[in-house]
């Protein structure tokens, strides 16, 4: 069976760029820059761009482009005893971020209905909390299926379906050709909008100004760490599928750079729209910043609806930036489901189009346990086991097996035959040790918060039986699917060198 391959570099990086950008983006970094030191925070920012983010990207970009494969295919090709890691990534990030991560589009899509009339009322806290979500008391307590959020999530997978259905170049290429483009304009008129709001330039100071003594607390460094990772999809299998559709001669370096710095790049960009909304708030209230400020879900269901009611034209303002959101949470939707549904191709030989339905309906189905009363707890406990345990372990093995088992100097005369920017020992130094390191260090301090005190005040028995043991299932799946014969006999890496075993 011919791989399928991007029908151009341009996009190739669409679709990269369609799957680094997310909702992480809009409301996370904004919050981190406000949260340690404002403008200061890009030195941290800047620093874990180029020592881990780039680095790790140019990683998965080599290792799918020389392999010639998924993340599963990847890593058999280097070795048959770590086939099973490609395998976890990409299963507990298809059955697991992508379950929850679709509910959140879904909601983002209602609140882009409801901003016509403004339907949250004055009090958005209690309209999201109370009758939107009607979140239950306990993980525990399932209630009802909360049936505005299930019409909704429907029409997501229906789209995450419709993309990936298509194939690589008719479906996400083509898709990314058209979401990024429009996700750029709708941020431009967020952000300018937002500029002429009352108190907006308030708002931008507090943003932007620096304050360097936030730069001596390690949990900022780890933060900046930790956001870079998350933000460019590392760990999630994406780029390594992505990156084997590539044709023989690309640029891998420069692709890699490019990507990197546009997503950061639209990362500062949305912040100068949140934190001029947020002055324009603070201002109308008569509140300060810090008042009004909130993190992550709160500030896009929350804190946003409650400026938009107080802004004139407010409604149409609500409608554009739920688009967005809803756009940026697609682009990286579809993504996560092309890299499992590549790993099952590329060891099963299946066909897309009935696999990738299979696999549509088997995701909205069991979304559906997000879109209950207990959803927002659920989504709450995995997300965090599987972003801080996970993806961290992953990324900690993925530096081991490819930096230490693997022969790294072919992977660096692959790159450099083939790219502008060269890389070298320093970048076999930072893959080796110095990744690896930073990756602990986060890993560590999260294990030492979860046995100070447990995660988020939610019961032991809810955190392992619903965190724990969902990564520890995930995991139990990918042994099993590893052990399985391959159809087809992978083929040789694209460049001589180690062979596949």
């Amino acid at each position: 069976m011919a791989r399928a391959q991007w029908n151009s570099q341009v996009g190739f990086i669409f679709a990269a760029v369609g799957s680094a950008i997310g909702l992480g983006n809009i409301w996370r970094f904004s919050y981190l820059a406000y949260e340690h030191g404002g403008g200061a925070f890009l030195i941290p920012y800047f620093t874990a761009l180029l020592t881990a983010g780039i680095p790790l990207l140019i990683l998965e970009y080599s290792i799918g482009h020389e392999r010639v494969g998924s993340a599963p295919l990847a890593y058999r090709k280097i070795g048959r005893r770590w086939e099973w890691l490609g395998w976890w990534s990409v299963i507990f990030v298809m059955f697991g971020i992508e379950l929850y991560y679709s509910v959140i589009i879904a909601w983002c899509l209602n609140f882009f209905t409801l901003s016509f009339n403004l339907a949250w009322g004055n009090d958005p806290n209690q309209f999201f909390f109370q009758e939107f979500l009607r979140v239950s008391d306990s993980p525990g307590e399932f209630g009802e299926i909360r049936t505005p959020i299930l019409y909704s999530l429907i029409v997501i997978w229906l789209a995450n379906w419709f993309i990936v259905y298509r194939g690589v170049q008719k479906g996400i290429e083509l898709a990314n050709k058209i979401m990024m483009p429009l996700l750029l304009v709708l941020t431009l008129i967020l952000v300018f909008w937002s500029l002429q709001l009352e108190g907006a330039s308030h708002g931008i100071s507090v943003y932007l100004t620096p304050d360097f003594s936030k730069l001596t607390q390690p949990e900022v460094w780890i933060d900046a760490y930790s956001q870079i990772f998350f933000t460019l999809s590392l760990g999630f299998g994406i780029m390594i599928a992505y990156a084997s559709y590539l044709p023989d001669k690309t640029d891998i370096t420069r692709n890699a750079m490019i990507i990197a710095f546009i997503n950061s790049g639209y990362s500062l960009l949305t912040g100068f729209g949140v934190f001029a909304v947020l002055g324009f708030m603070a201002q109308s209230e008569g509140k300060e910043i810090a008042d009004v400020v909130n993190e992550s879900i709160g500030l896009a269901f929350v804190a946003y609806p409650k400026a938009i009611s107080l802004m004139p034209g407010g409604n149409l303002f609500g409608a554009v930036f739920f688009l967005c959101l809803t756009v940026a949470g697609l682009s990286s939707a579809v993504s996560i489901i092309e890299a499992f549904v590549s790993a099952m191709i590329d060891k099963f030989s299946l066909n897309r189009r009935l696999l990738v339905t299979f696999v549509s309906a088997l995701g909205f189905i069991g979304g559906t346990v997000f879109t209950s009363q207990a959803g927002l707890l659920w989504l709450d406990i995995i997300d965090h086991f599987i972003t801080h345990y996970g993806l961290i372990l992953v990324g900690i093995l993925e530096c081991i097996v490819i930096g230490w088992i693997f022969h790294l100097p072919t992977l660096r005369r692959h790159i450099n035959a083939i790219s502008s920017f060269k890389v070298g020992a320093g970048w076999s130094f930072l893959i080796r040790l110095f990744v690896p390191f930073m990756l602990s260090v986060i890993l560590l301090g999260d294990l030492i918060d979860e046995f100070r005190q447990p995660y988020g005040n939610y019961g032991w028995t809810a955190l392992i039986l619903i965190g724990r043991d969902w990564l520890l299932l995930t995991l139990i799946l990918a042994l099993a699917v590893s052990s399985r014969p391959w159809k087809n006999k992978p083929q040789q890496a694209r460049q001589s060198g180690q062979r596949a075993d």
